[in-house]
């Protein structure tokens, strides 16, 4: 999708660029004349004149519509990227909020304990919050993680902020596709 920048050696045959802008510049001309001026150019040019400039328009319709449909592209990618990390920092600061309301409760409970009686309540298996507090390996790479690198660690983040049970899979996943 990236386009060369055309190399300045290049300066004898004119780029697509400066072909369609050439062009560009002709019509514009052509068609900013008056309307019987105009009728009169294009009188007086022959047929394979006409026909040279119907295919010259044809040809930088074309290349116009292939650029416009990569510009579009690239746009719809540039849009997809940005939501993936909006998605990732606002899942990432509910994270951190609800980890440290979780500190707070723990806090909370450790004085109501400490100050009272305790008494002998049987724990279950999965406590709230147990999954807060899981760390994610990551390791930095040359540039910002990739786009996947985002999803996996948003849908990872969501299951810590949910309490989910998936949490521990999700991390094996993870981990074990060496995505950190």
């Amino acid at each position: 999708m990236m386009q060369e920048s055309p190399d300045p050696e290049d300066d004898e045959t004119p780029s697509q660029s400066d072909r369609l802008s050439m062009l560009s510049q002709e019509i514009q001309t052509l068609t900013r004349s008056s309307t019987s001026s105009y009728e009169e150019r294009v009188k007086r040019l022959s047929v394979s004149e006409l026909n040279e400039l119907l295919e010259e328009i044809e040809t930088a319709i074309k290349e116009y519509s292939e650029e416009l449909v990569q510009q579009l592209a690239l746009r719809d990618e540039l849009e997809f990227e940005k939501e993936v990390k909006n998605s990732f920092i606002s899942v990432l600061i509910e994270v951190q909020n609800k980890q440290k309301e979780h500190k707070e409760t723990a806090k909370k409970k450790k004085k109501l304990k400490n100050g009272g009686s305790q008494n002998g309540k049987n724990e279950r298996s999965h406590m709230p919050g147990t999954y807060l507090t899981t760390v994610i390996p990551y390791e930095k790479k040359n540039g910002p993680p990739s786009v996947e690198d985002l999803q996996i660690l948003t849908k990872i983040l969501l299951a810590m902020k949910d309490d989910s049970e998936k949490v521990p899979s999700l991390l094996t996943d993870y981990i074990l596709k060496g995505e950190f």
